[in-house]
């Protein structure tokens, strides 16, 4: 089947990687051709470690030659399913939808990555809800073996059983939940990073012992603060923020050192630093 990408972030470039290596054709596109460029080039480096570790076997040429860019959405005319992986912003992603639904096919599957908006609310603004889904995929995408599907209310059981082909296709394992903000995975783990982020604060510990508690104590391949970085604390903020308005509990409200952070501009891994460097 032939796959495309909106958004060629960390989450848009390991998608259309996994779906190069599973055999698909890829079309992609984000604002201009250098952030392809990027994309590529990160892509490039992700094959070669995989390829050193022997999971993949195929040359790198051939997986990178399915994948093409486009700055056209008329290109993901045939595809079968288009995938959204922009930033968490309904505005951005409702007017992305606007764009590429028309040069859809009928029976084209239109989905977002969200980790946290309303599948329901996002299709509500397409003429394709039966056929709209969530795919959830995890950071860093070639690596996590979970993708979470996500029913809107309107989604159908056959637009359900096409995306767990796809997800097959790709040798991933999968969850079906239903709409809610947050989904099942996110919302928990937000709350554990934002949690850890109050515990720092407060100088419970240092951040390496909430780290190295929540790891051996609790077996996490990870602590949520090292987790928290490898998300994006921007990222975090912006899952809180979504579920606090939308349930209006206070338990989802944003630990105060992690909106510093970010308006400081340390918001983990990617920019370089958030509660460590890197």
């Amino acid at each position: 089947m032939k796959i495309g990408v909106i958004g060629l972030g960390i989450m848009g470039s390991g998608i259309a990687q996994v779906s190069a290596v599973a055999g698909h054709d890829v079309v992609v596109t984000d604002v201009s051709r250098s952030i392809y460029e990027k994309a590529v080039n990160s892509i490039g480096k992700s094959i070669d470690k995989l390829t050193e570790k022997k999971i993949i076997t195929e040359k790198k040429e051939s997986i990178l030659s399915r994948i093409k860019f486009t700055d056209d959405y008329r290109d993901f005319g045939d595809c079968s399913i288009v995938i959204e992986a922009v930033v968490e912003n309904l505005g951005m992603k409702r007017e992305i939808y606007a764009k590429v639904e028309p040069h859809l096919k009928e029976d084209a599957i239109l989905a977002s990555n969200t980790s946290s908006i309303s599948i329901t609310s996002l299709a509500s603004t397409t003429k394709r809800a039966e056929r709209f889904v969530g795919i959830h995929f995890f950071n860093p995408v070639p690596l996590m073996n979970l993708v979470e599907l996500i029913k809107g209310l309107r989604t159908s059981e056959e637009t359900v059983q096409r995306s767990i082909e796809y997800v097959k296709t790709i040798k991933k394992e999968y969850v079906v939940v239903n709409d809610s903000p947050g989904f099942v995975t996110t919302r928990i783990i937000v709350m554990l990073v934002n949690e850890g982020a109050f515990e720092y604060a407060e100088g419970l510990a240092s951040k390496e012992d909430i780290d190295k508690a929540l790891k051996f104590g609790g077996n996490f391949p990870m602590g949520p603060l090292t987790l928290g970085d490898l998300i994006g604390l921007d990222t975090v903020v912006n899952i809180m923020d979504t579920l606090y308005e939308s349930f209006k509990d206070p338990k989802y409200r944003a630990a105060p050192i992690l909106r510093k952070m970010v308006e400081a501009g340390k918001l983990g891994k990617k920019s370089g630093e958030g509660f460590y460097k890197y």
